[in-house]
């Protein structure tokens, strides 16, 4: 939780990447959010499954996809 903590409190991927989340909640988000639910191991899981939808950079609008 503490490098996802860093990495949304320097910025995200609009400030280190120069990309903005097609998703809503924002990916880190929503990994924080499976890890709180679910524990550390399926939560990085359903994290790493949702980033690697991502595959659309800056849609116009926002995909929700809210934790199962």
């Amino acid at each position: 939780m503490k490098l996802i903590h860093r990495y949304q409190a320097s910025g995200g991927s609009k400030q280190l990447l120069n990309i903005e989340c097609n998703f809503e909640p924002t990916c880190s988000e929503y990994t924080k959010q499976c890890i709180a639910k679910y524990g550390a191991i399926k939560g990085w899981k359903l994290g790493l499954a949702r980033i690697k939808r991502c595959n659309q950079p800056d849609l116009i609008e926002k995909i929700y996809d809210e934790v199962p």
